[in-house]
């Protein structure tokens, strides 16, 4: 059914129609409309047989989650950015435990300073606690993703976090095939745990692990990753089948099999970057884009594939390793380190900040120059940032960096002091 609709409403009516039974809910922008909207369905009677808890804080909404999920119930949690970062020991703990819990994470900066706006610091954060980590491009696909979700996380017994884009995603309106109930139950069978609490038959989850075992438990979460590499394809395929739509699967390849320059990217800068492509197409520039959707497995032997034949590859990334510089693309040359192709680091749209099609085709027309550096921070002020190392450098009491890179960028009206001036 076509409907105008809300990004985060659109998941929610995605997540009650695949029937969770425990959902842990605690609120933190750009969530919150999420678990808002799952709520007003339980509340409502749409959503049955569903406990919906409030709960005090982000790590208690995982705890609760994996409690319900070690007792066999189908749970579901959302969380972003710091509400992730408090939840950090819990997110290990559920993929140590094999439980198949399903997370949105609504992408989002990490702080300080506090910024509430999207990049992909909080997903980076955890990409190796264990968690499948899917990335939507579209609102459709975020909502696609959450119902193959379910589906991968109880056939592997492995937590999955389906990552869509704060504000740019969550918040934004637009037209989406929601499924009916009868398509989602033709897909996603009804939950049969591989592990349930149950007196009848009592055993322990979480026992301790000495060195004489940890190194096997450990390995069997890899090998859970590699069988996802394999099961994502399969489940795209079903999805298909079910719903008339090509949706999540592992990368999607888009005018990049003849592309001199190739870019790669997570989540909904893809769509900006689709355009770009079109562009220099339509210029005779030889431009293509591979969007990855499965972050978590990563899938090497198809990027490589996707990739074969290009020049170069310009990785845009809205994370940064400091010290480093790209996450993905470390990624990205691993999966090409039997090539000559090189690999360059585009750090674009931290803290929310515009990513345009103007700056990606400069970035496009510097890479066929070759003349693109390694790294480059696309639309960052050097200026601003050479005169707060100066500062730094001059001053010993120089004041906040943050504040004074605010200050240089929207100084004062006059006749105001500064008082790090």
């Amino acid at each position: 059914m076509l409907k105008q609709i809300e990004g985060s409403a659109a998941v929610a009516e995605a997540v009650a129609l695949c029937r969770p039974e425990v959902v842990c809910a605690y609120p933190i922008t750009p969530q919150t409309h999420i678990v808002e909207g799952v709520g007003a369905l339980v509340k409502s009677g749409a959503l049955k047989n569903c406990e919906y808890i409030n709960v005090e804080s982000e790590f208690a909404a995982l705890s609760v989650a994996i409690g319900a999920s070690a007792a066999g119930a189908r749970a579901y949690t959302a969380t972003a950015s710091q509400g992730l970062l408090f939840m950090a020991e819990a997110v290990y703990n559920a993929s140590g435990l094999g439980l198949p819990i399903v997370m949105t994470l609504g992408n989002r900066a990490i702080g300080a300073p506090i910024n509430i706006w999207n990049d992909h610091t909080d997903a980076m954060s955890m990409k190796d606690a264990g968690w499948i980590q899917l990335f939507a491009e579209t609102n459709q696909e975020a909502l696609d993703l959450h119902i193959q979700a379910f589906r991968l996380a109880e056939e592997l017994s492995c937590p999955v976090m389906v990552c869509m884009d704060g504000f740019i995603l969550t918040h934004a309106y637009e037209r989406l095939d929601i499924p009916t109930q009868e398509e989602v139950d033709a897909f996603l069978p009804p939950y049969e745990p591989v592990q349930v609490l149950d007196p009848a038959d009592p055993y322990s989850i979480g026992a301790m692990v000495g060195p004489d075992a940890f190194t096997e438990v450990r390995y069997l979460a890899h090998h859970k990753q590699l069988q996802a590499l394999e099961l994502i394809p399969e489940i795209g395929a079903i999805f298909k089948e079910v719903f008339g739509r090509e949706s999540g699967g592992l990368v999607h390849s888009y005018h990049a099999e003849d592309a001199e320059t190739v870019f790669v990217a997570l989540g909904s800068i893809n769509g900006t970057i689709k355009d770009v492509v079109d562009q220099e197409r339509a210029a005779g520039r030889s431009v293509g884009s591979v969007s990855i959707c499965s972050f978590r497995p990563f899938p090497l032997d198809q990027l490589k594939a996707a990739l074969e034949g290009s020049k170069r590859v310009v990785v845009v990334e809205k994370s940064l390793a400091p010290g480093l510089g790209g996450v993905l693309a470390s990624n990205v040359r691993m999966a090409l380190r039997e090539t000559t192709q090189p690999v360059h680091t585009v750090i674009a749209g931290l803290g929310g900040r515009p990513i345009t099609m103007k700056g990606i085709s400069g970035i496009a027309a510097t890479a066929q120059a070759g003349d693109l550096p390694d790294v480059t921070f696309l639309g960052m002020d050097q200026e601003v940032v050479d005169r707060e190392i100066t500062r730094t450098a001059e001053m010993r009491h120089a004041g906040p960096a943050a504040e004074n890179i605010l200050k240089a960028i929207r100084p004062r009206p006059a006749g105001e002091r500064s008082k790090a001036s």
